[in-house]
């Protein structure tokens, strides 16, 4: 796996921060978490980054989109946007050669799964348009509070069909996330069922990162509450979801609080190295197989 996190510092910072991590990987926001308002960035910082990741040797790069999104809001002006945020989001990640935009498919409010596919789907469309070759746009899946869209692998492949199963439109598994919404991911069989299953209705093609995080909240609470590697209720066992074959290759990104509420840090990358190197030995020993080496970038799709 490509192993990195979230870090700060956006377009300027971000990425000498995840060096100064440990890290092969990154994800960051191409705005500020807390606004709606999107900057104009300087042609000049969008080449500088793109020059600065080459020199640092970060082999992936996703662009978080704003967590206050919702593409499944019935409110027209929330709804508008949410749209016209997550396309300036894709243009700013097309702009640094981003690998990927993950984004969060927002709430129905309780109008229902299917009249917010109505809205969903129409959004997407809008920013697919703007993907390049080398950017995608990535569902993430939900850990299903209240009203959420994307809690269920079957949610998750509603929207992809019925978005024409778009060429440039990726998934990213979270294993928080699956574990509050039930996926017992700590479990080799669960897990091997999963991956088949999306395998199946979707391809493994389109799974284009993933978020690899504790919960502090139990199997099946519906509650999104990451822990750092090692102090929550996976433990050890996240090591089944790291080591599984069918995920090696992947950007592999850690969102968690870290030792001071600030992030993924290098303690953080330590543990998670640590139980990597743990979990693709076990993995490898029980499957008799040897796990899979990296794509190279751009490779896979």
């Amino acid at each position: 796996m490509l192993l990195g996190g979230h870090c700060s510092g956006g377009i300027k910072k971000a990425l000498d921060n995840a060096h100064g991590f440990g890290m092969d990987a990154v994800q960051l926001f191409a705005q500020s978490p807390r606004a709606w308002r999107f900057p104009e960035h300087d042609p000049a910082d969008l080449e500088k980054f793109r020059r600065r990741r080459e020199e640092l040797g970060i082999q992936a790069v996703t662009v978080h989109a704003l967590y206050l999104l919702n593409l499944a809001s019935p409110k027209d002006d929330f709804y508008e946007k949410s749209v016209t945020t997550l396309r300036s989001t894709m243009d700013a990640a097309c702009a640094i050669e981003a690998d990927a935009v993950v984004f969060h498919v927002g709430s129905h409010l309780g109008s229902g799964f299917e009249a917010a596919l109505e809205r969903v789907v129409p959004a997407l469309l809008q920013c697919l348009e703007r993907c390049s070759e080398t950017t995608w746009l990535c569902m993430e899946n939900a850990a299903g509070t209240g009203d959420t869209v994307g809690r269920s692998l079957d949610e998750l492949v509603a929207i992809y069909d019925a978005a024409g199963r778009h060429e440039r439109l990726g998934v990213c598994l979270d294993s928080c996330h699956l574990f509050a919404s039930g996926y017992d991911v700590s479990d080799p069989k669960v897990l091997d069922g999963l991956i088949a299953e999306l395998d199946e209705r979707v391809g493994l093609d389109r799974l284009r990162c993933l978020h690899v995080n504790d919960s502090k909240a139990p199997l099946g609470s519906n509650r999104d509450r990451h822990d750092n590697i090692g102090d929550g209720l996976l433990g050890e066992k996240l090591g089944v979801f790291l080591g599984h074959p069918k995920l090696q290759g992947l950007p592999a990104l850690l969102e968690v609080p870290g030792r001071d509420g600030h992030g993924p840090d290098a303690e953080q990358m330590e543990k998670l190295r640590a139980l990597y190197k743990r979990a693709t030995k076990r993995s490898a020993r029980s499957r008799g197989t040897k796990a899979r080496r990296p794509a190279a970038r751009g490779t896979r799709g």
